[in-house]
């Protein structure tokens, strides 16, 4: 009897200790991901302050406004907008095909360069060549580097801890921001485009010694192919490929209910910025104020409370409160009543950036973990379309409720409306069941269908 017991007790120590080591190397991996992102986001951050000046002492120089610039970021935000509804979903389908690894060293690669062209010379030139390097580096990094960070985190992270993993990429995003608003603070100027370009080379060094594939590949096949052949079989293996993403999410209710649920969250959000800009007059200095409340408030919630409470209560209640929060947030800065009121409601916000590691939390639960890239970058398609679609409406409206021919007087009449979208993703919200991953009949073909892209080259 003592015998046995010895042995029911040691194996329980060695189950025991194999978790603790798989959790300390889960860790280790985690960092090797976050440390890098932390410096390419604080990279970024730091030059927003100066870009503006830069942009338009070259463009305007003299001016107080430059309305050369304004068409600039409207068009730069439209051709990034509609080539990422395309890009991002092939970005997470090349993430689990040919890893995450080269997806995350392209991605942040590309910012190296526009920011480097500025470092270099600031002229009128320079200028509309940054604008062009840069609307490319928009295509492949914004929002493609969240979903293939959010997949290699669920390829190393534990199921019942992933949302804390996703709360501390989402909150060390938000960190990094006020990190890089600070740095340029001290920087002089003249020293923030040269240490910014340096930063964003280090980050895909890091990763390039650090960072462990944990994709598995598939062996390169018909490498004596004829470079037509190749090219056709790209073209057909992406086309399968893009078709199978779909049927994943479309056969799974849980992946089609958060794609909805995402899309007009992102309908409702994305507009509310610029909006709250033009309504209530905030000058550089204000927004950068509620920018800074909202900056620090967000870290808290991501990175201490989001892991504490999601053991707790799941993460559909913790999307439910935050999509409450969202609605709450559009209808007082809506409104508002006073120029106070908006900056009271930055209060919300420190609840609402709970939908983004929610939202990827339920995607990861319902997602095999060969398909993680393909249902997050499906998710952020839809949600690239909508942030696409939103200023079509928003814009408009907006200029209609601030301009003297208004049929009543409501300056936030549109946030108002961009509160119904968000009430719409709360009721999708709730129909939401969050469980396994689905198993559809595509997922048996993915063997045949997904190889390694750059082996047919």
């Amino acid at each position: 009897m003592t015998m046995l017991s010895n042995k029911v007790l040691a194996k329980r120590q060695d189950i025991s200790s194999s978790s603790s080591s798989s959790d300390m190397e889960g860790m280790k991996l985690m960092l090797h991901l976050l440390l890098p992102l932390c410096v390419h986001w604080i990279a970024e951050e730091m030059t927003v302050s100066v870009l503006v000046d830069v942009i338009a002492n070259a463009l305007c120089p003299g001016d107080s406004t430059c309305t050369e610039a304004v068409y600039l970021n409207g068009l730069q935000q439209t051709v990034a907008g509609i080539f990422k509804m395309v890009v991002l979903p092939l970005l997470g389908q090349l993430a689990d095909e040919y890893g995450r690894k080269p997806m995350l060293l392209l991605t942040i690669s590309t910012s190296i360069f526009p920011f480097a062209i500025l470092a270099w010379n600031q002229s009128a030139g320079f200028v509309y060549a940054y604008y062009v390097l840069r609307t490319i580096s928009y295509i492949l990094s914004q929002g493609s580097i969240f979903c293939i960070a959010v997949a290699y985190a669920a390829d190393v992270v534990e199921e019942s801890k992933r949302a804390a993993a996703f709360g501390w990429i989402t909150g060390l995003s938000s960190a990094s921001h006020v990190l890089g608003d600070l740095l340029a603070l001290f920087l002089p100027e003249k020293y923030i485009f040269p240490v910014s370009v340096a930063l964003l080379i280090l980050s895909p060094i890091y990763i390039q010694l650090f960072l462990v594939e944990t994709v598995k590949l598939a062996p390169n096949r018909d490498q004596d192919s004829a470079c037509l052949t190749k090219t056709i079989k790209i073209i057909q293996k992406r086309y399968k490929s893009m078709k199978n993403a779909a049927t994943i999410v479309m056969s799974s209710p849980t992946l089609r209910g958060i794609s909805l649920v995402s899309f007009f969250y992102e309908l409702g959000m994305s507009g509310i910025t610029d909006v709250l800009m033009a309504a209530f007059g905030f000058n550089k200095n204000q927004f950068s104020e509620i920018l800074m409340l909202v900056g620090v408030g967000s870290i808290v919630s991501q990175m201490l409370v989001l892991p504490l409470i999601n053991p707790l209560v799941g993460e559909k209640v913790i999307l439910c409160i935050g999509l409450l929060a969202s609605i709450a947030y559009a209808l007082f800065n809506g409104l508002a009543w006073a120029p106070w009121v908006p900056f009271m409601s930055t209060t919300f916000k420190v609840v609402v950036v709970l939908v983004t590691p929610a939202t990827y939390t339920i995607i990861s639960r319902a997602s095999s973990s060969k398909n993680q890239g393909k249902a997050q970058g499906f998710v952020a398609g839809v949600e690239s379309i909508a942030s696409l679609l939103s200023p079509l409406v928003m814009s408009p409206l907006t200029s209609w409720f601030l301009s003297s021919s208004a049929p009543f007087n409501c300056k936030g009449f549109s946030i108002v409306c961009a509160s119904v979208c968000m009430m719409i993703s709360l009721c999708y919200a709730c129909l939401l069941k969050p469980g396994v991953p689905s198993t559809s009949s595509s997922d048996s073909e993915e063997d045949d269908i997904e190889a390694p892209l750059l082996s047919e080259s």
